[in-house]
């Protein structure tokens, strides 16, 4: 095998084990198929070990982190931590330490797979909404003024950096240019209400784009795309925002797509590494008994693959999740599928296995 990858894999809490071990049995299928080697090593992160030991993210697995090609993540929450403290402490912590200012977010909807919008269908959902990721309200400040009391004042700032917004919108042009589909960037702000921080995301969109004449660029605000995002999806190629859009529409988009049971997200850093995982979270209600749906860490996989530099696997990869949606699963609910979880990744694992390449 000529190719070789190191990934740090957080299998996590709840029901993170369980689509990890479906993630990494559709890479063993890969690997076998396309010559890749992956060497894993596993980080026991989550709220498991913060219950057992009082530790949450140490430098020291940090820095390991920032060695790995890639990063591979289950779900990191537990239903007795206070809430906020695993969130901060270790995700956003990864965000800001290793510097994963890209947050990618593929809308797909799959063969085979139901949306809620009327009239539609995969030829009509398929696009990316790209997130800042670093700053905004989850890197500002703030605090309460005179706090219980009827004079009470809470504050909570969003900082914006030039250096933050225009690197997030370079990557946004770069990655609708290589999407080579409708190559149209779509801005999301509310320049007419948060005028700063708006202005700025605009000002920058408008310099950067004169770099590339061959993308079409529009504007929406928030709540008017998130309308056309319901009613007119196939509009849409790539969307870039700021970091608290993005959360929101992301879950919208979602939705559209199929649900949390298929959303596979990245958190990038171009210049370091980049963390895949599902969007589900850990769902501990259903852990332990092998009724979760898997395809949304193995779509992690996939765009694993494919940022790291494995076109054809990817493409492979992706035909197989396809072949599955489309003929074996009528339901991705936990619980309401035909299939359990290690079955799904079985059904796909051989879907690889069988390809022709």
């Amino acid at each position: 095998m000529s190719k070789s990858h190191t990934i740090g894999v957080i299998p996590g809490d709840g029901t993170g084990p369980e689509v990890v071990a479906e993630g990494l049995k559709v890479l063993g299928a890969v690997s076998r198929i396309y010559g890749i080697d992956f060497k894993f090593r596993e980080f026991d992160l989550g709220g498991k070990r913060y219950l057992r030991e009082g530790v949450l993210l140490p430098d020291s697995a940090l820095s390991d982190l920032a060695q790995m090609d890639a990063i591979f993540l289950g779900a990191i929450g537990d239903p007795d931590v206070p809430p906020g403290i695993l969130e901060r402490e270790i995700l956003l912590k990864m965000r800001f330490k290793l510097d994963l200012y890209v947050n990618l977010r593929p809308v797909v909807l799959l063969p085979g797979v139901e949306t809620p919008l009327k009239d539609k269908g995969p030829g009509d959902i398929d696009f990316v909404v790209i997130r800042e990721n670093t700053e905004g309200v989850y890197a500002g400040g703030g605090g309460f003024f005179k706090k219980g009391t009827p004079d009470e004042i809470a504050l909570q700032e969003s900082v914006n950096t030039r250096k933050g917004v225009e690197r997030c919108v370079r990557y946004a042009f770069e990655c609708c240019r290589r999407r080579n589909r409708k190559r149209r960037l779509t801005l999301c702000a509310k320049t007419n209400v948060l005028i700063y921080e708006s202005d700025l995301w605009r000002r920058c969109f408008e310099e950067i784009r004169d770099d590339y004449p061959d993308i079409e660029t529009g504007y929406q605000h928030v709540d008017a795309l998130c309308m056309w995002m319901v009613k007119n999806p196939e509009e849409f190629d790539v969307i870039v925002t700021s970091n608290l859009f993005g959360d929101i529409i992301t879950d919208l988009g979602a939705i559209i797509q199929g649900g949390l049971g298929i959303a596979a997200g990245g958190n990038i850093n171009p210049e370091g590494t980049a963390m895949f995982e599902p969007m589900g979270g850990s769902a501990p209600k259903y852990a332990g008994k092998n009724v979760i749906n898997p395809m949304a860490a193995i779509g992690a996989c996939q765009m694993m693959l494919a940022h790291l530099g494995e076109a054809e696997a990817a493409a492979g990869l992706m035909d197989a999740m396809e072949s599955v949606t489309q003929h074996h699963l009528s339901s991705l609910e936990a619980g309401k599928m035909e299939y359990g979880t290690s079955e799904v990744g079985d059904l796909v694992a051989e879907k690889i296995e069988n390809l022709e390449i």
